[in-house]
């Protein structure tokens, strides 16, 4: 597992930074909410396999649409495995 993210105040930045920590402040709905997206991901990550690439918090729950983006991806080694 890899953490990725991007400085809000950087408007001219073209790739993500590899991140060594990563601070989530929610309540606990949102927690709640993040987990259920985190399942539904892992178990279409299972169903799609190979054809899966990515997959955007905003996108299933769009409550979420004006939050910072939360993004899954699958990691190099789930794709060779």
């Amino acid at each position: 597992m890899k953490l990725f993210g991007y400085l809000a105040s950087a408007s001219e930045q073209h790739a993500p930074f590899e991140l060594s920590e990563a601070t989530l402040q929610a309540s606990p709905e949102e927690l709640r909410d993040i987990a259920s997206f985190l399942l539904h991901a892992a178990e279409t990550m299972d169903r799609m396999r190979d054809s899966f690439d990515h997959m955007h918090l905003s996108d299933k729950l769009r409550q979420y649409d004006n939050s910072p983006a939360f993004i899954v991806a699958i990691s190099e080694s789930a794709q060779v495995g």
